[in-house]
């Protein structure tokens, strides 16, 4: 049967937000879905898509959640409540409440990530392992310990008032598409199952909450940066940086969504420091040539972002702005401010932009040195490849 495993994909975070919210105990529940999901798959092919197909699968994972765990004294009378009590309907806030759970406080940042993929995003150990460059047995241990992290901590299923767990979601799933964007590690520059699942998940939680301007901010910075991604690399993996884009590769569909939202956002919300993001990849996306690039509107917003939520690579990514409107002697003299900064000081992104403002400069020596050095502290194959052509030259 065409299509089935994508129902059950799509299936599947919806109904253990269900059962989760009916039964408690993530765990045994999750236990009891994946069974559900087993079934159906069994089922299914032979005698048809039920006309419901999450409450069928609401209904059996909830009946196998009761037999996991009751006792012999207890079984009629659960099983006679099961039997007659109709299937909960899936709440729009479910799953919003299974995407907070998983990015619970207690948990590590990658035991969010992991947890996340495994429950909201619905994919399997084996999967998690490849998007993330991990072994299988690694992230099965992860997820377990996840899980019973949760379960010590008598977490509940619900919605918390405070802003710090919604922080945490966004920061989660912005994780997870930056990973999928530019892999940290490895031969492949991009892992498209990551982008693509980072984008679901961030546009179920835009649904949810469609007045909130940082998530609208974050769907809107992933849909325009990953409207290049055809255009990033060449026939042979290639990484081609974005001034030397064909631009009429990129997603004009994805591109029109995401200026479409970040302007909306812009207007009525108060500005975060991801709609800043996101209106930056606008002015990018919105060049019809890289020289067409209104870098003078770039460097403000970056100026703006730093004020706001100052990190390492604002930091970087405003010298780099201010040198394309001031020149490439404007900016090796700001790389000179930051160069006893313990986070960028050798993090090749920055030494990559030396070369470039070196290379800029006319200092060809200078900048021959710094590609290597940068194609020397990159993890990842695509950019080792690119700096040392750029070395080459």
């Amino acid at each position: 049967m065409t299509g089935l495993p994508d129902l059950l994909r799509e299936c599947a975070p919806q109904v253990l937000a269900a059962v989760v919210r009916r039964y408690g105990d993530f765990e045994a529940c999750e236990d009891a879905v994946q069974e559900a999901l087993i079934a159906a798959a069994r089922q299914w092919p032979a005698d048809g898509v039920p006309e419901q197909p999450r409450n069928w699968l609401i209904t059996v994972a909830g009946r196998r959640r009761v037999e996991l765990l009751r006792n012999e004294t207890a079984r009629r009378n659960r099983e006679e409540a099961v039997r007659h009590e109709p299937a909960p309907p899936v709440r729009g806030d479910d799953e919003l409440a299974l995407l907070l759970l998983c990015c619970h406080p207690a948990l590590s940042l990658p035991a969010q990530i992991t947890l996340t993929l495994r429950a909201v995003g619905g994919l399997t150990t084996a999967e998690i392992a490849r998007a993330l460059l991990l072994p299988e047995s690694t992230v099965g241990q992860r997820i377990s310990r996840a899980k019973q992290r949760i379960r010590d901590t008598g977490t509940r299923f619900d919605l918390p008032a405070t802003g710090d767990r919604l922080t945490a979601v966004r920061h989660v799933l912005y994780l997870i598409f930056n990973e999928g964007y530019t892999a940290s590690s490895g031969d492949a520059l991009n892992r498209v199952e990551l982008t693509r699942e980072a984008i679901r998940l961030t546009r179920q939680l835009h649904r949810r909450l469609p007045d909130d301007g940082e998530v609208a901010g974050l769907l809107a910075l992933m849909l325009l940066t990953d409207a290049r991604r055809p255009a990033r690399t060449g026939p042979d993996g290639t990484l081609i940086p974005l001034a030397e884009q064909d631009r009429s590769r990129w997603d004009a569909a994805a591109i029109a969504e995401g200026v479409a939202i970040i302007t909306d956002t812009l207007a009525r919300a108060p500005i975060g420091p991801l709609q800043l993001q996101a209106a930056i990849a606008a002015i990018h996306d919105e060049a019809t040539r890289a020289e067409d690039t209104d870098w003078p509107q770039i460097q403000a917003l970056y100026g703006m972002l730093h004020a706001l939520d100052p990190s390492p690579m604002v930091t970087l990514n405003r010298i780099v702005a201010g040198a394309m409107v001031e020149g490439p002697e404007a900016g090796l003299a700001a790389l000179e401010e930051i160069a006893d900064d313990p986070v960028l000081a050798r993090h090749h992104r920055t030494v990559a932009v030396r070369a470039h403002l070196l290379e800029l400069a006319g200092d060809r020596a200078g900048a021959r040195e710094h590609y290597r050095r940068a194609a020397r502290l990159t993890l990842s194959r695509p950019e080792q490849r690119y700096l040392e052509s750029k070395a080459a030259e």
